[in-house]
């Protein structure tokens, strides 16, 4: 068993699945996981960063991208002057709730090709992972450079 060629193979089928049914309202993964973590509760964008598994860059061209669409704003944090939170308009509440209408169903879709007793097994299995050896994400964590000696 090659549990890296599964989990990726998983990973990359249903963000692929996730990516076409979005479409149908207009929203990247990216961007429904950005309104989806900003409508939870006030957050800045750090904070949202982390959450969803992005990257600093990769962050500010989202929120720019749903900023531009009315969908979310920039407000500067009450508590620290450098950071900003993320408020969700009325309109990026509107297009999260349909997001998350499709992501539900999507879900269910691919989940219900499992049994009962396997998707919970399944679902248990990756909580699990994700919230024990996995819980930091790989692709947020700073990458290391390799170190240059002198004289080489």
């Amino acid at each position: 068993m090659d549990l890296s060629f599964l989990l990726n193979q998983v990973s990359y089928a249903f963000a692929a699945r996730l990516a076409d049914a979005l479409a149908e309202v207009e929203l990247s993964v990216r961007e429904y996981c950005v309104l989806w973590k900003a409508a939870e509760q006030p957050r800045t964008q750090a904070e949202i960063a982390t959450l969803a598994g992005l990257d600093k860059t990769t962050m500010v061209v989202t929120l720019d991208r749903l900023t531009d669409r009315g969908l979310a704003q920039r407000t500067p944090s009450p508590t620290d002057r450098r950071a900003r939170l993320v408020d969700v308009t009325d309109a990026g509440a509107d297009a999260y709730e349909r997001g998350r209408v499709i992501v539900e169903r999507v879900t269910e879709e691919v989940l219900g090709t499992l049994s009962a007793t396997d998707r919970a097994a399944f679902v248990r299995g990756l909580e699990a992972l994700v919230g024990g050896t996995l819980a930091e994400p790989s692709h947020v964590r700073p990458e290391r450079r390799k170190e240059i000696r002198a004289g080489r």
